[in-house]
Parts: structure tokens; C-alpha cells; sequence
């Protein structure tokens, strides 16, 4: 709990309009996507690098921790107040600074909504292509923090791909720049990747420079049902080995396909196993002749249906199928737990029929989705918490999971990240040596352990 003389002086920094402390309020930034709650003591809702400096600044003297939030979006709770605290919330620094048609860069501020930012650039026939699933709310700067991707991931790559350079007010308040506005810069330790992903625990993200591309000329769509999981995979091995990169490769299962169909009967075949989503973009006559390349080298793999996209309508109504997929899910349990693990591509089969053992064995749904193209699958457990013994499950299922991943030398997160959620599985994935380096960077930027403790790394 904070005292009144605390929270009087955080007032006087954000000015008594940006400073909540009463329980209805404080319950608002108390959760995340997660099914995690943890309530603050207070929330405060900075404007600039200089009122987070003197925030952070007043939190290393008076020893309270400081927990960074963009729009709360995220899977893992990495912006939760677990254990109490202030809540800088990053909502108000919220201004595209510039968008540099010259140089294909744009500045902005991190409380910038995603799309917001991708339709401001789009208007002038640039490209930002990160697009996490998240995107009509969350931010850019939870984006970063996150290292955010996609379904675009496996042509154009993650969020930090497309950050060249931040500003960052250090957990003890100084100011600094990293990175800059050229392609090319070798100058000291490479600080914007550093805290790229560092799930706000180095640093507050207050502006961020991103590099743009031109707006591709046109795209096609395909949405194609196979007979059998494998013949999916092999799609997407043979698409990639014959040097077509798809802008995105968007995989769903059975068990996805049959809640999607179930709820909204959008005519899928029956004897369908498995769906690729794909899209390619680029010059418009190289793309037909990439539509038909595809199809003629997936159709020998048990493709049962292939339907490609005239328009831009057409296109929306192919997206439908996948982006039924959340509401679909609650039909089979009320309560989910997605965990976003990766495997190399060519192993996404091994790592389906892992889960399916899982599954059987604590005779739990398990429903999988996602970026084919790139391994990234989401692997969705789906229970009811109030039935006895569930959730227990639930947690043993998680964990083999991450094993199985692991085994076929993945990753136990692709986007998501760590957070309170990933937290006890670290050391699954990282050896000692390894958390001990992190937890040395840390403890160099953050001596008094004040912003986001507790997250990441084994306390």
C-alpha cells in the first residue's frame, strides 16, 4: 500500500486528471488476456520520457515497484501488478511523431494501436508488417516489449525486425536513445534488441522508430483442405523448398476445423483434416503465376479442396474460416490456456501427434492452430476449471507440452513471451548459466529490482 505523501507526489507528476487509486479503477488494470488477476495500488498514465523518468526516479527512492502496460492485451501476464504497486500505463503517449516517405521510416510514440499505425502509413503506400492477432487494440509499444508477431512472420519476420532504433527511460530513470535512423550502425552493444522482448523488465519504451517497406501491389488468397495433418505439413515444406515464400501459411486441425464447423457450418468438406490459409503478395503478375505454382505442387499431398480468393471480399470471407477460430473455441470448454510454442517447420506433424498422446492421456481437449509457415502452432487446452482435479491437468498437459517442443528442438514461446504464465517452466528451456547472464543484465539496468519484478526469470 502506498502512503498518501507517494501518492501526492506521483499527482504532482502526471497532474490529478492521470492518477487513479480507487478500487473501481484499479480493478481495470488488474488483469490481462490471462486468467490472472492481481489489483495495484495505483495506476498512473504518464505523458513523455520525462514525467516516466521522474516515476521511476521517485520509485527507486521510495522502493515501489513499477509495472509498464500498453493496452493489457498480452497471454502470459507480463504487465500484471503481481504483489502490488503503480501501473504505468502508456495509453496517452499515443502520437505517430512522423512518417519519413524519403527514408521508409516513421516515429511514434508506444501507445499507438497497431492497426492505427498500419492504415496511417498505408494511406501513403508504405507497409508495417507485424500483425499480431491483437492488432485493432494492442499496442506498438507492448509490441516491442513483446517482440510481438504474426501470421506475416514467415515472409516479413517479427516486430523486432523493424525496429531500428527506441527511446527508453532506464529503470533508475536515465533517458537514452539506441539504435538510429540508418541501416547499418555498429556503434557499441546493440541495445534496441536488447530490449526488444525484455517484457518491459529493462526499460519504458516511450518513442520507437520503425523502418517501412512500399505497400505490396496486390495479393492473392487460398484457403486449402488436406485429407490428413501430414499432407499439410508437406504442403507447407514443398511450397517453401520450391522457393515461394507466402506472406503468411496459417495452419488449423481437425479439432479446430470441427468447432469452427460446428458453430458456423461454413461448408467445409467432411473428409478435411487440416487447412492451410494461404496468402502470397508482390508485382500482381508474379502472384497468379505463384497461385498456380502452389496448387499444382500441393495437389498430389491429399488436397481435397483448394479455393482461391477474386477480390477483396472473396479474400475476407476465406480470412472468416480463420478468424472464427477463438469465439469457436469456448463451445468446447469455458476455460482456455494458449501456449504458442515452436517447432522447425518440418516437425509440426511430430509435434501435432505429441499432443495428441497428451491429450488422450489426461483426457483433455487440446485444440491446435497457427503459423505453419514459421512452426509457430497454438496450442489451445481447453477446460472447465470448476470440474475437480481439471486444472491440475491442465498444468501437467502444459508441461509435456513444452517437453515436446523442446524434444524437437523448439521453443516453449514464439510471441507471447514469459511473463508470470511461462515462468516456472524456464529452466526446461534455459540452463543456469544462461538465467544467471539475465539475471546479471538485470540486476546492471535495475539494482533495486522496482520495474516489472518478478517476471521472466526464476525468482
Amino acid at each position: 500500500m502506498l502512503d498518501a505523501r507517494i501518492l501526492q507526489q506521483l499527482t504532482e507528476i502526471v497532474g490529478s486528471e492521470n492518477i487513479a487509486a480507487t478500487p473501481q479503477d484499479l480493478i481495470c488494470y488488474g488483469y490481462d488476456a490471462t486468467q490472472m488477476e492481481f489489483l495495484p495500488d495505483c495506476v498512473v498514465h504518464p505523458d513523455g520520457s520525462e514525467e516516466v523518468s521522474r516515476i521511476l526516479k521517485l520509485a527507486n527512492q521510495e522502493g515501489f515497484p513499477v509495472f509498464p502496460r500498453g493496452a493489457g492485451s498480452g497471454f502470459t501476464g507480463g504487465a500484471l501488478p503481481k504483489g502490488g504497486g503503480v501501473v504505468l500505463v502508456t495509453t496517452r503517449m499515443n502520437r505517430i511523431l512522423r512518417i519519413d516517405t524519403d527514408n521508409l521510416v516513421a516515429e511514434v510514440e508506444p501507445g499507438v494501436v497497431t492497426e492505427t499505425f498500419q492504415m496511417a502509413v498505408e494511406k501513403l503506400g508504405l507497409f508495417y508488417p507485424p500483425d499480431p492477432a491483437s492488432l485493432k487494440f494492442s499496442t506498438l509499444g507492448g509490441n516491442v516489449a513483446e517482440c510481438a508477431g504474426g501470421p506475416r512472420a514467415v515472409k516479413y519476420g517479427v516486430t523486432k525486425d523493424f525496429v531500428m532504433g527506441l527511446e527508453v527511460v532506464l529503470p533508475t530513470g536515465e533517458v537514452i536513445r539506441t539504435g538510429g535512423e540508418t541501416v547499418k550502425g555498429v556503434v557499441g552493444y546493440d541495445l534496441t534488441k536488447l530490449i526488444c522482448g525484455s517484457e518491459g523488465t529493462l526499460g519504458v519504451i516511450t518513442k520507437i522508430i520503425f523502418k517501412l517497406l512500399p505497400y505490396p501491389d496486390a495479393k492473392k488468397t487460398m484457403l486449402t483442405v488436406f485429407d490428413s495433418i501430414d499432407g499439410a505439413a508437406r504442403a507447407v515444406s514443398t511450397i517453401i523448398k520450391n522457393k515461394i515464400i507466402p506472406t503468411t501459411l496459417e495452419f488449423m486441425d481437425h479439432a479446430t476445423l470441427t468447432c469452427v464447423e460446428r458453430r458456423f457450418n461454413l461448408g467445409l468438406p467432411d473428409s478435411g483434416r487440416a487447412v492451410l490459409l494461404i496468402e502470397v503478395d508482390g508485382d500482381r503478375e508474379l502472384i497468379e503465376k505463384q497461385a498456380g505454382q502452389i496448387h499444382k505442387l500441393i495437389e498430389p499431398l491429399g488436397l481435397v479442396q483448394f479455393r482461391v480468393a477474386k477480390d477483396a471480399a472473396e479474400s475476407e470471407e476465406l480470412w472468416r474460416v480463420r478468424r472464427l477460430v477463438s469465439p469457436s473455441l469456448r463451445d468446447v470448454n469455458p476455460d482456455k490456456f494458449n501456449e504458442d510454442i515452436v517447432v522447425p517447420r518440418s516437425k509440426v506433424p511430430d509435434v501435432i501427434r505429441r499432443i495428441e498422446v497428451i491429450q488422450k492421456r489426461y483426457d483433455i481437449p487440446i485444440v491446435n492452430f497457427g503459423h505453419a509457415g514459421d512452426g509457430n502452432i497454438h496450442v489451445n487446452i481447453m477446460i472447465d476449471k470448476r470440474v475437480p482435479g481439471e486444472l491440475e491437468k491442465a498444468h501437467e498437459a502444459i508441461k509435456e507440452v513444452f517437453q515436446a517442443a523442446l524434444d524437437l528442438g523448439g521453443t516453449m514461446s514464439g510471441e507471447h513471451g514469459v511473463g508470470l504464465a511461462k515462468q516456472p517452466y524456464i529452466p526446461m528451456e534455459l540452463s543456469a548459466d544462461q538465467v544467471a547472464a539475465m539475471k546479471a543484465i538485470k540486476a546492471a539496468l535495475d539494482p533495486k529490482n522496482i520495474l516489472n519484478p518478478g517476471k521472466m526469470l526464476p525468482v
